[in-house]
This record gives C-alpha cells, sequence and structure tokens, in this order.
C-alpha cells in the first residue's frame, strides 16, 4: 500500500527539533495499492496553485501518485523562489503573476540574473526540478524516486524540461483559479 497526500504544499511540511522535514495533515489522503495505476475521485482535493491539472479536469490523465508529484514541484518552486506560484495582484497577462512561467521564461532565455543577484546552485537546483514535476501530462513528470536522485545529484546534469501548458505565453490561469476556488464547495471521495 501507499499513501497519496492530495495537499503538498509549504503550510504542511514541518520542521522538527533537528530541522528534518516531516510531511503533515493527512486530511485528504488516501490509501491504495501500489499495483493501481490510478486511484478513483469524485471530487477535487488540495489547494489550489499546488493542485495536480489531473485533479481538476480528467483530460489531463489519471489521478496517481504523480499527482503528488506536481504539488511536490510546485512548492519547490515557491521554496526557490520565496513566494506563492501564483500571485493574484499581478496583472493577469503578466507572466509574473504565475511564478512558474517567470521562471521557465529566465531559464530558457539564460537570464538568471533577473530571478536572483547570485542564483545558487541549490536554487536552480529546485526550479528545474520542479519544472520537471509540473508537467502537465502526468506520464511526463518523473517518479519521486527520480525526483530525490535529481535533487542528490549535480545540477549540472538537470536540463531544462519542455514548457509546461500552464507556462505557454498565452496561459495565466491566476484569474481564472482564484475565481474557480472561490465556487468549490464539498470534497467527497468516491466509494469503492
Amino acid at each position: 500500500m501507499q499513501i497519496l497526500h492530495f495537499d503538498i504544499k509549504l503550510h504542511n511540511i514541518l520542521l522538527d527539533i533537528d530541522f528534518i522535514p516531516k510531511v503533515a495533515d493527512f486530511g485528504l489522503a488516501k490509501l491504495y495499492p501500489r499495483d493501481n495505476n490510478f486511484v478513483p475521485l469524485s471530487a477535487l482535493r488540495g489547494t489550489i496553485g499546488c493542485i495536480a491539472p489531473e485533479m481538476i479536469s480528467r483530460s489531463f490523465g489519471v489521478i496517481s501518485n504523480k499527482s503528488d508529484v506536481y504539488s511536490f514541484g510546485m512548492l519547490m518552486l515557491e521554496m526557490a523562489g520565496g513566494r506563492r506560484n501564483a500571485d493574484p495582484d499581478a496583472a493577469a497577462n503578466s507572466s509574473r503573476a504565475f511564478y512558474p512561467s517567470w521562471v521557465y521564461e529566465r531559464l530558457s532565455r539564460q537570464d538568471l540574473g533577473e530571478i536572483s543577484v547570485e542564483m545558487h546552485e541549490l536554487e536552480r537546483k529546485l526550479c528545474l526540478v520542479g519544472l520537471c514535476c509540473i508537467q502537465v501530462q502526468c506520464h511526463d513528470r518523473p517518479a519521486m524516486s527520480e525526483v530525490i536522485g535529481m535533487l542528490e545529484g549535480s545540477v549540472d546534469g538537470l536540463q531544462l524540461p519542455s514548457r509546461p501548458f500552464f507556462c505557454d505565453d498565452g496561459h495565466t490561469p491566476v484569474v481564472g483559479s482564484y475565481h474557480f476556488c472561490s465556487e468549490l464547495n464539498g470534497v467527497s471521495e468516491e466509494d469503492d
């Protein structure tokens, strides 16, 4: 059996007395067999801005352990940037409205000076791995074991992944996402 958390975000990662991270808040979590390729759910779970696309629409793929990989990628981008991934106060047509888009643009242009005056290797690694994890199609995301390998390895071995759909120039999901969030009501689990 394995656990799908469904709400990986900065607020749910706590540090113990030795600064060892611990995942908290398993209220939305679901236990499922490792041999299942997907998890049946009847309602949205998680926090807007961290939710994998397949949690919102099955046209993006099936819900699986890769859904938590997406959320973990968004968490890494927030850690690297020191800011929320979606900024409702930014202009709707601004790439700064959706931080992953802004990061992708800078990394693809090798314009690292705008991300940080002296971007540390760790920040660059978090950005590159985070962008790998937020690929829209779940089959394009790495497994969590691969994510760990990327984080433990050298940043020199990492390449900029393909542009996530939500980072395209014509797509700024922030305004719609926040409107969508305000209309969400109950969340329930499909009976098996």
